[in-house]
């Protein structure tokens, strides 16, 4: 159920619709729109009867929410949600927002070249995983807290936000400490305990799709997110697996569009994973953009070859410089800013 308050309402008659969804029980999160200010009463709501509360002051109308994702939904907000990742850099609304670096963190050297080319072609963010979750446990695991501290080194060198992955619930905190947005990988998409320890951070949350999740699941994670309080999450797509094998995972850009349609959560794509091969990457960069997602999220190396995680969809600094420069075309062509 959502409560709609009325335009020009005071905070006072907010909190006193907080404090009455509270009596009854259940959660509130509330939602500060353009013209509207909207209470979510978010619980089981079998045996409550909420229907006094459309007496109290300055109370529009009560709706009920019908989608399975509450405060995900458009239902609760029709405005598209922007998210602010620190520095002075958003996602969400008419900016495209791009963040790039290398899938692991190796060395200082590695990353300090890497962070400062994606910042001269016009990223805003940083990737590199510190801790990196593998298939195999004989594979490079990442650099652990000395890695988080060099994105750290990096971000207070180029000014650009730190976007790193957060593996389990036990990393949360330290993970938090360093970065500006803790991202959810895929393989964790229904660790709902690692879910809500993020969401209890009030950092940004980029929320990895799962690589066989619907729609409806990806949206109901991120209500895991924002019902500890959190509304800043970031739908990213990476990519699903199906019967292909050309290229690691399917893109299936068809969901920006879906998102846009059910909820007001960003969302960017992820073209590095969600094809595995760097010739494949500007292409899909550039049909992202087109089709309306917010931002990317893309791997940058300056030396591909001898990387040690993922080189083979890693995009050397030169190809990401030129791609960017492509991407401000279609940006004025679909009334987009970078």
């Amino acid at each position: 159920m959502i409560v709609v308050m009325k335009p020009g309402c005071a905070q006072a008659d907010v909190d006193h619709v907080v404090d009455l969804i509270r009596q009854y029980g259940l959660k509130d999160h509330v939602i500060v729109g353009t013209d509207r200010t909207v209470v979510a009463a978010i619980g089981d709501k079998r045996g409550v009867d909420m229907s006094a509360i459309e007496n109290a002051p300055m109370v529009d109308a009560m709706v009920p929410i019908l989608k399975p994702y509450k405060v995900a939904s458009k239902e609760v907000k029709q405005e598209p949600s922007v998210i602010d990742i620190g520095n002075g850099h958003t996602i969400g609304g008419k900016r495209f927002a791009v963040i790039a670096g290398p899938c692991s963190v190796e060395s200082e050297k590695q990353l300090m070249q890497t962070a400062n080319a994606v910042k001269a072609a016009g990223a805003i963010g940083l990737r590199g995983g510190a801790f990196k979750p593998r298939t195999s446990p004989y594979e490079f695991q990442g650099l652990g807290e000395e890695g988080l501290k060099l994105l750290a080194k990096a971000r207070e060198e180029t000014g650009l936000s730190v976007c790193t992955e957060v593996m389990s619930v036990t990393q949360t905190d330290l993970v938090a400490e360093y970065a500006d947005i803790l991202q959810i990988g895929t393989r964790n998409m229904h660790n709902f305990n690692l879910l809500a320890a993020a969401g209890k951070t009030g950092k940004p949350v980029m929320l990895k799709r799962g690589w066989s999740a619907t729609l409806k699941e990806f949206l109901l994670a991120a209500e895991y997110i924002i019902n500890e309080g959190n509304q800043n999450v970031i739908l990213c797509e990476r990519g699903i697996r199906t019967h292909e094998q050309y290229v690691r995972n399917t893109l299936p850009l068809a969901i920006i569009p879906a998102v846009k349609n059910e909820s007001h959560l960003p969302i960017v794509i992820d073209p590095s994973q969600g094809t595995g091969h760097a010739y494949m990457v500007p292409s899909m960069c550039k049909a992202s953009l087109a089709a309306g997602a917010d931002g990317l999220l893309i791997e940058v190396h300056p030396d591909p070859e001898h990387a040690m995680t993922d080189g083979a969809q890693s995009v050397t600094t030169d190809s990401f410089a030129t791609t960017m420069d492509e991407l401000r075309k279609i940006a004025a062509a679909v009334d987009r800013e970078m």
